[in-house]
């Protein structure tokens, strides 16, 4: 018997589950305590793991610019894969008269639409959604003095938790708690509704400016932090992968936004810095997911709803001498996502590969919505169900960022990097090397490997609708 029939015979489909979707910004894997990262703090998504089913192997599939968060969200909205999604992101309100975005879709089903906190789509969230609150940008407004810092043995010129920077304090109170206040209140409402909700709960942080409280900041002082094993001075490919080699108006070069955070060759110090601030932003949110948890079960509504948690990207933050996420390590493709609800096991992980944006397919499915053609992501509910389950997406996964500047196809356990415009490929085995940090493409006996994962990486563009041509970089393998 499947896990749905099993929950059906409970009784819970006389009315539609409810659907709570809760979102992170630059949340990276490597970031739950439940999931192994025993230096940070983070009790409530602690505990969403041990209550419901974690999937390890959850990515996102890059981005067509420096602002990865706007690709992924798209993707979210459209249901379509990422260069499908990039031919209609400016067609957005065409496809929301079609009626055609997430929530007008669950909107169609009967369900009550809810949105606060970041957006990063091309329509305002008030055009497909019925309730929509504190619509956030990309970012909060960063000032110049939140970059290249600190300098160990100089005083630090910004303060993570001082409010006259602004930042996630712009308007007088953290975005974090504004985005639990427009919870609870959403909760307030949807209990006095027949009708099942679909709330949209989005996160800015962890994104910089990282802000917290101090008492957040002080939870991970800087001597106490560890500096990533896989920590280099400098990236040997920052340029060629279009982290660095911007030029100016006034003839300069300058960083990728992200990597300009620290200062450059990377110090240990810089590091243990921008570590400790990431994670004290995110147990401060982590706090603030616990009051929307606590509400979920004081209006009486959390028997019947399915909560989905995950980030829309992950992040470097000292990894590999990077601090963005405009790469292809596992640090900042790879997210946590976990499902807690009714009839879903607990305290269980799933290592199956997926696309977090398979969580827009899985809602439909809750829903009883039939999947329309154009959503190419996948529901999670056999996974769910099936623990041994390879999964929609088997052994391989396709990823690419920006137009020329990089490829990657994972296949099982080894990963094939590409990176035109230095004629370079990297290959690494992320279950023996999971810091990333053994490039095997120099080995002789290796290159049977990537000839066949280079001619699959081919195969998937033309699926993929990739309009970056790799021969003219890569002519002896075609």
């Amino acid at each position: 018997m499947g896990l749905l029939t099993l929950v059906a015979s409970a009784g819970w489909s006389q009315e539609k589950p409810n659907i709570l979707f809760i979102f992170a910004d630059d949340q990276s894997y490597e970031t739950v305590r439940a999931h192994g990262n025993d230096a940070i703090h983070t009790p409530h998504l602690d505990t969403l793991a041990q209550s419901g089913v974690s999937f390890m192997n959850a990515y996102n599939m890059g981005g067509w610019s420096g602002a990865i968060c706007v690709a992924s969200r798209t993707m979210l909205q459209t249901g379509r894969f990422l260069w499908r999604a990039h031919a209609v992101e400016r067609k957005m309100r065409d496809l929301a008269a079609k009626g055609q975005t997430w929530p007008q879709l669950m909107q169609s089903a009967g369900y009550e639409t809810y949105v606060t906190g970041k957006w990063h789509v091309k329509i305002p969230s008030g055009e497909i959604f019925q309730h929509a609150v504190h619509e956030r940008p990309g970012m909060p407004k960063d000032t110049p003095e939140g970059y290249q810092r600190p300098i160990e043995g100089r005083p630090d010129k910004w303060s993570p938790h001082d409010p006259s920077f602004g930042g996630f304090w712009e308007g007088g109170r953290h975005w974090s708690e504004v985005v639990a206040d427009d919870a609870e209140s959403f909760l307030e409402h949807a209990a006095g509704q027949d009708k099942p909700f679909f709330m949209y709960l989005a996160f800015n942080a962890p994104h910089d400016p990282r802000q917290a409280p101090k008492r957040f900041v002080d939870m991970y002082p800087q001597e106490n932090m560890e500096v990533p094993v896989n920590y280099v001075r400098s990236y040997p490919f920052k340029k060629e992968i279009g982290l660095y080699g911007k030029k100016n108006k006034n003839g300069t070069f300058s960083w990728q936004r992200d990597e300009n955070l620290a200062p450059h060759p990377r110090t240990e110090y810089s590091v243990r810095v921008n570590r400790s601030e990431y994670y004290a932003i995110i147990t401060h949110m982590d706090e603030q997911i616990g009051r929307i948890l606590a509400k979920l079960e004081d209006m009486g509504l959390k028997e019947n709803t399915y909560i989905f948690f995950t980030a829309d990207h992950g992040l470097a933050c000292g990894n590999h001498g990077l601090l963005g996420k405009q790469n292809m390590y596992e640090h900042s493709l790879k997210v946590p996502f976990m499902v807690v609800g009714p009839g879903i096991p607990q305290n269980e992980n799933r290592h199956a590969f997926i696309h977090l944006q398979d969580v827009m397919a899985t809602s439909l499915d809750l829903a009883g919505i039939e999947k329309p053609a154009y959503v190419e992501f996948s529901s999670l509910m056999p996974l769910i169900e099936d623990s041994a389950g390879e999964g929609h997406l088997g052994d391989t996964l396709y990823f690419a960022y920006q137009m020329d500047l990089q490829r990657m196809i994972r296949v099982g356990d080894y990963k094939l990097m590409a990176y035109p415009q230095a004629r370079r490929l990297r290959l690494f085995n992320v279950a023996e090397d999971p810091y990333e940090m053994n490039d095997l493409a120099g080995h002789p006996g290796q290159w049977p490997r990537i000839r066949k994962m280079f001619s699959q990486l081919t195969r998937l563009q033309a699926e993929m609708e990739d309009p970056f041509d790799l021969k003219p970089y890569y002519a002896k393998l075609f």
